[in-house]
């Protein structure tokens, strides 16, 4: 995978927070043990479920909250939901040099700028012609460390994650080589990240669409929970389609790209993760699917490419 050199990808929203302190998610994410001792999480993975505690947070006028692996409830402070997130930097330093797609090719920063460009202007464009309503972008923000983020603080242990209180999708970029590669034994590869950052994208697309709204059920192989995760997978299928085509910022998408996407599909199924950290594989306790649903639901998106196709809500099976 390449960018097209010539390409302007000035307009890609990204944010800098810099490095920041320890703390967790207000009101306590849920996390989920990954191997090596590790309590990691992100919207990519069965890892922290930041996104459904802040659904039910919002729809249960601040109530609800998620158990926690140890069974002990969980909520998000209310007040950690107002106001936007602190100290982020626009582009800033560590995005000031990335102008177009040879600096992309160049540079792991500006690369993440192209990929963010791509996905704002394919559902700019994908959002109005299938029917959903008018696009707002959201940020992608890389920090270490930690972050105050709309739905509190975050540290550099939570995984990729995106915010709907703030509609800010946040990254810390060691989550690549030291959990999903080194611990959880994922491939890597130039494609993962634009992969993550897709699925991300997917939850904010479903925070537009008012997607968010149809959570009830939190755990279990058929659950709402699921269903979300998995039209997430299916929505970042249906992005890597569209930049496959090679007419745009990205050029020389090919299967092999894929298969990376794939591969981290797989990785971080939650069956997959179970297993990792040496526990017994428990469908009831899944919250984001297992490795073939969300490979299948990439494939999903990545073959049919529409909204409908993504609508997991309405699958009998997934």
């Amino acid at each position: 995978m390449r960018f097209n050199p010539k390409a302007d990808i000035s307009g890609g929203r990204v944010g800098d927070a810099g490095s920041g302190g320890g703390g967790g998610m207000r009101g306590g994410g849920m996390r989920i043990p990954i191997p090596g001792g590790t309590r990691a999480g992100g919207g990519i993975g069965g890892l922290l479920i930041v996104v459904l505690i802040v659904v039910l947070n919002m729809c249960m006028g601040g109530g609800g909250g998620l158990p926690s692996p140890d069974g002990s409830g969980t909520g998000v402070d209310p007040q950690s939901q107002s106001g936007n997130p602190q100290g982020i930097e626009q582009d800033g330093e560590r995005y000031a040099n990335c102008k177009t797609g040879a600096d992309a090719n160049e540079d792991v920063d500006c690369a993440r700028k192209a990929v963010a460009l791509t996905l704002e202007q394919f559902w700019a464009k994908t959002l109005p012609e299938q029917g959903g309503p008018g696009f707002t972008a959201a940020q992608i923000v890389t920090f270490s460390g930690g972050v105050n983020t709309g739905c509190g603080q975050a540290t550099s242990q939570v995984g990729p994650f995106y915010c709907p209180a703030d509609s800010q999708i946040y990254l810390d970029t060691t989550f690549f080589a030291d959990v999903l590669e080194g611990q959880l034994g994922g491939q890597g590869g130039d494609f993962v990240e634009p992969y993550v950052l897709a699925h991300e994208y997917g939850h904010h697309i479903q925070n537009l669409l008012g997607t968010m709204g149809q959570v009830r059920t939190q755990k279990g192989p058929q659950s709402d929970a699921v269903r979300l995760e998995l039209q997430a997978d299916c929505y970042a299928g249906m992005w890597t389609r569209d930049a496959s085509d090679g007419d745009g910022i990205l050029e020389g998408l090919d299967q092999g790209d894929i298969d990376e996407a794939l591969d981290s599909a797989k990785t971080v199924g939650d069956d997959r993760i179970q297993e990792k950290s040496g526990q017994g594989v428990n469908p009831e306790a899944w919250t984001h699917g297992s490795s073939e649903q969300r490979q299948r639901w990439f494939a999903v998106g990545y073959n049919e490419g529409t909204l409908q196709a993504c609508d997991t809500f309405s699958a009998r099976e997934l």
